[in-house]
């Protein structure tokens, strides 16, 4: 038994979107504010702590309509009806679709849920919904509450010369639930039909209705089934030696050992043979003990006799201890960390030190694992927790499934230890003589993460890319969710692809606002200058800068357009001659010359001609997500220059600096070149010391930012196009997310 997708709606920003999730384990990606911790929070929400919801949780663009159902309520003269039935509310309200997959062997776990009676396996729909209880009695408190203030500020206005401005509670029924939400709303469990189930339009779900007079469960629909365990990304974690822990250990590896030694080990729990010695040695340490302390406060006691206390009748003290075991994991020195390789003991020192000597990656790192190992042997009832079983509805042995929730593992962890949690969290989960590879129990890790390190090391069909949409005129913006599985194809091309052409740093893209794909190492080193110096709101967001090396773009194609990432790629025009091979030739017009670049002729703007590429209007090098940014021209004096690459384009347009400035290599001929006689003899120089081999472009980029304050240096006129369409983009996007934040009506 699986989840085979979820279907989420009216959560947050998640409108309606579908999850997939993948057979072992499952990677939430995404920018800021995309919807990742909605997720999250929804899964637990629904599924661990049902009934603890606010209002917030509602899609803000919601309330709108829910307050104008409580504004009709008011309205409602004597004698009419007001409208108590569910369907007003049915498409306003949060809820999660889940769907298992549940094979023909597993159909006793599910009688309950079982849609209708020829139904033998395979998808299995469950709705819940969170929902009022008791419609009529929602109507009725909301409709006095209001009422009653409404009354009183009538009645003190008409008492009052002053205009009375004061708003009481509750204005309207948002404000109401405001307080009072958990105790109107519940979740409800509903089955829901397989044969109705409806692909995505789009990435947004196409949730089925539910028949009128629909039934809720009268038990908790995944009771005995799923098992839910969580890591959130607020751990209680901390550095023992930080101001204001207080001896706190809420977070440390001690606690959590104290408490998996009393749910699986205790002895003094239903002792079994094997304990009998164990408890036989705390017994004798107790009475040597207790002797010691009644010899020890001999006196002390007897000076308390001396003042006729206890006296005649009153009982005489004596002194017992209790020694528990627990008790010996339960001081800050309970984990030590062995300092050198091999021990080395002098007398009965041993180096080691307190586990709050180490640094909060590592001990993150040792927590985060023990706390997968106390989930799973809790999961499998290992030691003594396989004897409290009632099989009741409150303990329902073992579950057939079990849901781990993992939020930013990332904090606290350097990029290696990442790394090292993602390989091998899933097979921690699964390391015991029942699970393996065993089929009969189901393990799902679900993690969401801000971390490129992570998302390159998991396999990339187990990605789940949240994607920000832009907000109609008058709602929210809302998030969708795009399963990359099949980005390049099926699984297998989609995995021969990540494997192939993907590194760490192309996983940044996941988490970007935007992204600029550069070709080279020079536009790498110049380009964030001038976003640095030319758009300081593009400083601001996180824009992701990547170099792909050569004319490769392309290869990228696919994965932008599924994500719609707002990308800039700036890239060589790189002239060839289809005639000769297709080899690179010197940029002229009216010679048939093609580009040789694969992004500018099979993505945007797909044109191969040169003459075309140079005329073409810029609104055909873009789309809504997109804009590809090549050298056109550059005017010198009223007379025309055609660039072959960036770095002559750059030289070409501050051709006054360059004729002046210090340095080396590239530099050096640069400088050479600018400063010939006339414009065609200072082009056919560039080209020659740009296509020469061992030109060093990233030499020339680092020479010139030694040698020139960067703010001197103006940017091509390709690359200014480019930035500029970027700054209109997300500040587009910037309004939206301050539009979000907007207080609910």
């Amino acid at each position: 038994m699986k989840i085979e997708f979820v279907e989420l709606q009216n959560f947050r920003k998640l409108k309606s979107c579908r999850i997939d999730f993948a057979p072992k384990e499952t990677v939430f990606v995404g920018a800021n504010n995309s919807g990742k911790t909605s997720a999250m929070d929804a899964l637990i929400a629904f599924l661990r702590n049902q009934g603890d919801f606010t209002t917030r949780d509602f899609t803000l663009s919601n309330w709108r309509p829910i307050n104008k159902i409580g504004s009709d309520w008011l309205l409602t003269k004597e004698g009419e009806v007001a409208d108590l039935s569910i369907a007003s509310w049915e498409n306003l309200l949060p809820q999660l679709d889940i769907w298992l997959r549940v094979g023909e062997d597993e159909i006793h776990y599910i009688n309950h849920l079982i849609p209708t009676l020829d139904w033998d396996g395979g998808l299995l729909g469950v709705r819940m919904r969170f929902e009022p209880k008791n419609i009529e009695e929602l109507h009725k408190e909301f409709s006095a509450k209001y009422k009653a203030s409404h009354s009183a500020k009538e009645a003190a206005r008409s008492k009052s010369q002053n205009e009375i401005n004061l708003d009481l509670w509750p204005k309207n029924i948002w404000d109401f639930l405001e307080e009072r939400l958990n105790t109107f709303f519940e979740v409800k469990s509903y089955i829901l039909d397989p044969g109705k189930l409806e692909d995505t339009v789009d990435g947004v779900a196409k949730s089925q209705a539910l028949p009128e007079n629909s039934v809720p469960l009268e038990k908790a629909a995944f009771k005995g089934l799923v098992r839910v365990d969580i890591i959130n990304a607020q751990r209680g974690f901390y550095d023992a030696n930080a101001e204001g822990a207080g001896g706190k250990t809420s977070g440390n590896l001690s606690t959590q050992l104290t408490d998996y030694y009393r749910r699986h080990l205790d002895p003094t729990t239903e002792p079994q043979p094997d304990d009998i010695a164990a408890l036989e040695s705390l017994d004798i340490a107790k009475k040597s003990f207790d002797e010691r302390l009644n010899y020890s406060f001999e006196g002390a006691l007897k000076e308390l006799s001396e003042l006729n206390y206890p006296g005649f009748g009153n009982p005489t003290i004596s002194l017992s201890s209790r020694v528990s075991a627990i008790d010996g994991l339960s001081h800050p020195s309970a984990v030590q960390f062995g300092v050198l390789e091999k021990q080395v003991n002098d007398g009965d020192s041993p180096f080691s030190l307190p586990e709050k000597y180490n640094g909060l990656g590592y001990q993150n790192l040792i927590s985060m694992v023990f706390k997968l190992i106390r989930f799973r042997d809790d999961w499998m009832k290992v030691g003594k927790s396989l004897r409290q079983i009632t099989n009741t509805d409150d303990d329902p042995g073992f579950e057939p499934l079990h849901l781990v929730l993992v939020e930013e593992p990332e904090a606290h962890l350097h990029a290696q230890v990442q790394q090292v949690f993602i390989r091998k969290a899933y097979d921690v989960l699964r390391n015991h003589k029942h699970l393996g590879t065993n089929d009969n129990f189901s393990t799902q890790l679900v993690i969401s993460t801000h971390s490129n390190h992570i998302a390159h090391e998991i396999d990339f069909t187990c990605l789940r890319y949240f994607k920000r949409g832009s907000a109609p005129t008058d709602k929210m913006p809302t998030s969708t969710v795009v399963n990359l599985s099949k980005t390049f194809g099926n699984e297998l091309e989609t995995t021969k692809f990540a494997v192939r052409y993907l590194k760490t740093t192309h996983c940044d893209l996941f988490f970007a606002d935007a992204v600029v794909l550069i070709e080279g190492p020079a536009e790498r080193m110049l380009v964030p200058h001038f976003i640095k110096h030319s758009y300081k709101d593009l400083a601001t967001c996180y824009i992701s800068l990547l170099e792909i090396g050569g004319s490769h773009a392309h290869t990228l194609k696919p994965l932008i357009e599924d994500l719609a990432l707002t990308a800039l790629v700036v890239t060589d025009v790189d002239t060839v001659d289809p005639a000769n091979k297709g080899r690179s030739v010197f940029p002229e017009r009216a010679k048939g010359y093609a580009s040789g670049n694969t992004t500018v002729k099979t993505w945007l703007p797909a044109q191969s001609s040169y003459d075309v590429l140079l005329e073409i209007e810029e609104s055909k090098k873009q789309n809504d997500h997109l804009m590809v940014a090549y050298q056109t021209s550059v005017t010198i004096e009223g007379e025309e220059a055609l660039p072959y690459t960036f770095e002559d384009t750059l030289v070409l347009t501050n051709l006054e600096l360059f004729k002046t400035i210090e340095g080396i290599g590239l530099i050096k001929k640069m400088r050479d070149a600018a400063n010939l006689a006339t414009l065609l003899e200072k082009r056919q120089a560039m080209y020659t010391a740009l296509t020469a081999s061992g030109v060093k472009k990233a030499e020339f980029a680092l020479e010139l930012l030694y040698y020139k304050d960067p703010t001197s240096i103006v940017m091509p006129e390709y690359i200014k196009k480019g930035l500029d369409w970027l700054h209109s983009k997300l500040k587009s996007k910037k309004d939206n997310f301050h539009k979000e934040l907007a207080p609910a009506p």
